[in-house]
């Protein structure tokens, strides 16, 4: 994630997040039944305005031609999935939330989207600007107005609420090997 401006940090896990996006071949057999099938949903590319007076941050993602999506959604006219439009939205205020003092380190989960409306597609090539103004944060929950906008012309907006799951309620992790590890905390995630 580059960060546009003064006193922000760079995130570079976004990037390597974005970096091991699958290039999946579209005949190859899908997963069984029970197995997950995890591929990276997109991940922001910048910040380009934060305002904490406004409660107000703008980001953006830059939709790739070589996204997971593109040759699914639809072949031979890819159309980004609203659902990864609500996503990028979350992440966006996921970074806010984040940025927030007592918040840094503590996973936000989705309590609802509400009033959604879809208005314009977005293809690759397009840039999503995404603007979060919270309506509430509080120690276990918080609510946004949303919308993703391509060139000025809203594609996508919403309200998006999230909880944070008291200490010890989500299940622990399970790394590669199938052990339970630590409950995996960011402060970015599903939002």
């Amino acid at each position: 994630l580059d960060v546009v401006g003064p006193d922000h940090q760079d995130l570079a896990e976004a990037r390597e997040a974005r970096a091991r996006i699958v290039d999946r071949d579209p005949g190859a057999p899908r997963a069984e039944i029970g197995e997950r099938e995890s591929e990276p949903v997109p991940v922001l590319d910048r910040v380009v305005l934060e305002d904490r007076a406004a409660s107000r941050l703008v980001a953006e993602l830059d939709v790739r031609a070589d996204a997971f999506w593109t040759r699914g959604h639809f072949p031979g006219m890819p159309i980004m999935p609203g659902v990864l439009q609500v996503e990028a939205l979350a992440q966006a205020m996921g970074v806010y939330v984040a940025r927030t003092e007592g918040f840094g380190g503590r996973l936000g989960l989705f309590a609802g989207i509400d009033d959604t409306r879809f208005r314009r597609i977005v293809t690759p090539g397009d840039t999503l600007t995404l603007e979060i103004v919270m309506e509430k944060l509080g120690s276990r929950m918080g609510r946004a107005k949303a919308t993703a906008s391509v060139g000025g012309d809203v594609a996508c907006e919403c309200t998006i609420s999230f909880i944070i799951p008291p200490e010890g309620a989500l299940p622990q992790q399970r790394g590669p090997s199938g052990t339970a590890g630590t409950t995996g905390t960011t402060g970015e995630g599903a939002a």
